[in-house]
């Protein structure tokens, strides 16, 4: 691509911000929370809203569409649009999701979660950065080579926005397998990951896995006093932080047999960056070995995510008879899920503090990802990054997890896969005050209408 074209693009990157920024705006306000727990009426606007961007975009072919997750239930709306790729060109499909994660406690938040609002470079609010700046970047990228006509659109495109990815993608596998004629691309872009820092862009290269599940202790048949029993007999909640305790090592190390680590990153992680990306407090350790890059994107992580206890305010003298505690496994490059699932039930079942009766409940299990280091379409994307930036971009992992990568590789093997983001490392993904830079998602749209100019001009 030439200097002049890419001097054009970044004006009408600009040109168009202002009513891409009132666009993302909209889409916030809108509390698509998928969540069984939550309104559904509300994704449903969100693919509503979602589908009239993109039909007022100039994409002639716009449909609502849905597939039934395993248990039968009909999966959330997700929106498709397509148009058709010149003769000999190329088609791109380009993911992002228009669901977003619980708000949480409103008294966390500094702003109302779903009334966005600007604070300087950043606009904060409910799917800010995760992931409707996605939707966002996907579509400034075709306004800015030419929709509605299409006169500068080089390529085939195919945007594909899901409407249930926080609740972990249940029917996704389905929706692939029952629109696969429909979704089929040489290149995919998935808009739902991170950059390495506000002014450095990323690629991800690698994605953690993951396994979750439940554990469940129980010591008594029912409650009982604790000064008539206690003393010979432990809590349920004490047993339960027992067995908690052996998941790690002395240095913070996940300490379940049989599960596997990737080789270190080229590339590390600052210790001061990551303790003020991660408001550790002072004082606190890291946790774990090697480097901190290694320890997000190469190792296993295990957390305890949630905790059925009694509550402090409705305590009573009595021992607890069960504890139920929520855990998330998320697996290095290169282990198998099921392998990781049987790991952590035979630990549980191992380390059964005192008989305590103990049982694991299986539940998400999603591939960890590792990108082909050098493929056309990579180079496609580290010049058009390097020319929207001014900076190459750093090859990264990511912590998180996106299980449906392996679907798409396993239905579309055939697809080059791109996984890029709006997101950096303050937009608080999934926490209070998230929010996206504004002018980093700016770079983001350039650097999408860049690719697909390249795509368009071969790989």
């Amino acid at each position: 691509m030439t200097s002049d074209t890419t001097a054009a693009l970044r004006a009408r990157v600009a040109e168009l911000f202002p009513a891409l920024q009132a666009d993302l705006e909209a889409l916030v306000r809108i509390p698509s929370v998928s969540a069984a727990a939550f309104d559904q009426a509300h994704v449903a606007a969100s693919a509503a809203a979602t589908e009239r961007l993109l039909r007022d975009a100039g994409l002639p072919d716009v449909q609502i569409l849905s597939a039934p997750r395993p248990d039968g239930t009909p999966g959330a709306p997700a929106v498709v649009a397509r148009r058709p790729a010149p003769e000999g060109a190329p088609t791109v499909l380009l993911y992002a999701h228009h669901d977003v994660q619980p708000p949480g406690d409103a008294a966390t938040w500094d702003t109302d979660p779903f009334e966005p609002t600007q604070v300087g470079e950043r606009l904060y609010g409910r799917g800010a950065a995760d992931d409707k700046a996605g939707i966002v970047a996907h579509l400034g990228a075709l306004r800015a080579l030419g929709l509605p006509d299409g006169a500068d659109l080089p390529v085939g495109v195919t945007v594909f926005l899901e409407g249930e990815e926080e609740s972990g993608s249940p029917s996704f596998r389905a929706f692939l397998e029952a629109h696969r004629d429909l979704l089929a691309a040489d290149v995919i872009v998935v808009a739902d990951s991170t950059n390495w820092k506000v002014g450095v862009p990323a690629l991800t290269t690698s994605l953690r896995g993951l396994v979750d599940g439940v554990v469940e202790l129980k010591v008594l048949e029912h409650a009982v006093h604790s000064g008539m029993f206690g003393g010979a007999v432990l809590d349920a909640v004490t047993l339960m932080s027992r067995l908690v305790a052996t998941f790690h090592d002395e240095a913070g190390d996940v300490a379940i047999e049989g599960l596997v680590a990737a080789p270190e990153p080229e590339v590390d992680y600052d210790e001061a960056a990551f303790r003020a990306d991660s408001s550790l407090l002072d004082g606190v350790s890291l946790a774990g070995t090697g480097t901190v890059s290694g320890r997000l994107w190469a190792k296993p992580a295990l957390s305890v995510i949630g905790m059925d206890v009694t509550s402090v305010a409705e305590a009573s003298n009595t021992i607890a008879p069960s504890c139920t505690a929520k855990v998330s496994l998320r697996l290095a490059p290169g282990q198998d899920p099921a392998a990781a699932d049987e790991a952590l039930a035979a630990h549980v079942a191992k380390h059964a503090p005192f008989g305590a009766q103990v049982t694991w409940r299986s539940g998400e299990q999603g591939k960890p990802f590792l990108a082909p280091g050098d493929t056309a379409a990579m180079r496609a994307a580290r010049a058009a990054f390097t020319e929207a930036w001014g900076t190459a971009p750093v090859d990264v992992g990511v912590g998180g997890s996106i299980p449906f990568i392996a679907d798409l590789l396993e239905v579309f093997p055939d697809a080059a896969i791109l996984v890029t983001g709006v997101e950096d490392p303050d937009s608080r993904a999934h926490g209070a005050n998230e929010s996206v830079h504004l002018g980093e998602l700016q770079k983001v749209v350039l650097a999408e209408a860049l690719l697909l100019t390249q795509v368009g001009e071969g790989l």
